[in-house]
């Protein structure tokens, strides 16, 4: 590969990560607020039955992400890669910038969530669509044998949009005090992706279509019916089917557990302290986010199929002994405690608040607020607020296990956009690898927060020992099928013979 086409090579991939990683910055931030947002959009009265309600809206971008995949990957099929995934990123970054927007619960009533949910589905369908153009648009440009190496690029997207995300909640929190931003600082990183949507269509604008596309077209050899053809064909079906059930499906639940239960389960069921979680899932991510790079350039040399197969392994035997250990961490009774303040009862929003603070040998600090409601619906209730901060080896143990997800993330990641662009024809390959991706990701990874969450509180209500185990079942189950069905016909190869 000359110094010429290396340099065209990493201007495709500049161009098209800037706009992926926008896309997932987008999509990552409604996620990374759910719990602000439970509080904004939704009735308050039930602050659980609230949070559920927003997993179940954050779950809805990804149920009409295949839809997307199919709508989307016709397009790109048909008219051209760089113009269809041109269009996605102006309406993923039209549907964020108007969730800042939106009047909350109290001043508009249902007409709060109803709005964020038409603008969250309108994410799912942009993110739906591009995705497959930008693999697709990447691995056209890479030379054969080196699309594991130079499509891994792409696939660091994902987790540096989460990053991202992260980062401009938490400089967001310290600009402003914690009243400015339940107030309206929350709203700032959804209103800050209309300036980077700007900045990456300004450098997409610039971009030539992939040549393997251009010679298909200029030869007349592209489809005029991608759907037909893609799931139609009895042939073509078979391997759209091989590659949501051997890997897309599992990818996606490794992927989601990894990045967004492990959030998730850090501040609901230990009860961290939000920066605090987000701060250890970032250190975590920037730590693993290379191995993306290592296990694509990896899957040039040793095939795609037993690196993605040996991180859905992992997760499957790891999984309950890591998130015990996460528990552990946290739990205060296994702790011996050093000292304990309680001052007084101050009124605050018409409630009598008591806060007491605890302090353990290991360094673990715990704050819980007694609130005793004065008016409103809740008058005359009692709820504790429990909040957990770890120092020490305690924390460095926390980013550890967090990392150890991170990188099975990476190789069930890392090769798949590779795997799937060579498992499909140039001119079907944008709506065929579309569709089993986001149907393995949206559907089957992106429910996994809302369905776990949903088992955990089951599990913790019928006082079910190890409740905060309960959530795990649904990933191993679906990443260990999974692995049993890859296993049997994946075959290790670049691309099935007789394919093209």
């Amino acid at each position: 590969m000359n110094d010429n086409s290396t340099k065209s090579i990493w201007k495709v991939i500049g161009a098209s990560s800037m706009g992926t990683l926008i896309e997932w910055y987008d999509f990552f931030i409604f996620g990374s607020l759910s719990i602000v947002i439970s509080t904004k959009f939704f009735p308050s009265d039930n602050p659980t039955a609230a949070f559920l309600s927003t997993l179940a809206t954050f779950a809805a971008g990804f149920v009409v992400r295949p839809f997307g995949a199919l709508f989307f990957g016709r397009l790109g099929d048909i008219i051209g890669r760089k113009y269809t995934f041109m269009v996605t990123l102006m309406l993923m970054g039209g549907a964020t910038f108007l969730i800042g927007c939106i009047p909350s619960y109290a001043s508009i009533g249902f007409w709060a969530p109803l709005i964020v949910l038409i603008l969250r589905l309108l994410q799912g369908l942009a993110l739906g669509g591009e995705y497959g153009g930008a693999a697709t648009y990447v691995a056209e440009h890479a030379p054969v044998g080196q699309r594991g190496y130079w499509t891994s690029w792409i696939q660091t997207t994902a987790t540096f949009g989460l990053f991202i995300s992260l980062v401009v909640i938490l400089l967001t929190k310290n600009f402003l005090s914690e009243t400015q931003f339940d107030s309206w600082g929350w709203r700032v990183p959804f209103l800050l992706s209309l300036v980077m949507v700007y900045v990456s269509y300004l450098i997409r604008k610039k971009m030539k279509e992939s040549p393997e596309f251009s010679k298909a077209k200029a030869e007349g050899k592209t489809s005029t019916n991608p759907l037909k053809e893609s799931f139609g064909n009895r042939y073509n079906l078979k391997f759209v089917l091989l590659a949501l059930f051997g890997a897309a499906m599992g990818q996606g639940v490794v992927w989601y557990t990894g990045q967004f239960y492990s959030m998730s389960f850090m501040k609901t069921v230990m009860h961290l302290q939000s920066d605090q979680a987000d701060t250890i899932l970032g250190i975590a991510l920037l730590l693993g986010t290379p191995f993306f790079v290592v296990f694509g350039w990896l899957s040039d040399k040793v095939g795609r199929k037993w690196i993605m197969l040996g991180g859905m392994l992992l997760a499957v035997l790891t999984y309950r002994p890591i998130y015990e250990s996460m528990y552990q961490l946290s739990n205060v009774q296994q702790k011996t405690k050093l000292n304990e303040t309680t001052t007084p009862g101050t009124e605050q929003n018409s409630a009598i608040v008591t806060v007491t603070k605890s302090q353990y040998d290991d360094g673990t600090e715990m704050t819980r607020s007694k609130i005793q409601h004065q008016t409103g619906e809740l008058k005359g209730k009692e709820t504790i607020k429990t909040t957990t901060h770890l120092a020490g080896k305690n924390y460095i143990m926390l980013v550890a296990l967090i990392f150890i997800q991170v990188i099975y993330i990476t190789m069930v990641y890392g090769p798949i956009a590779a795997f799937l662009v060579e498992l499909f024809p140039v001119k079907i390959r944008y709506t065929s690898m579309s569709l089993p991706y986001h149907v393995g990701n949206g559907i089957f990874g992106g429910l996994l927060p809302a369905v776990s969450t949903y088992l955990t509180t089951n599990a913790e209500a019928s006082n079910t020992p190890q409740f905060y185990l309960a959530g795990l079942g649904y990933p191993i189950i679906i990443a260990a099928v999974c692995f049993i069905i890859g296993s049997l016909y994946i075959n290790n190869k670049s691309t099935p013979p007789n394919h093209e």
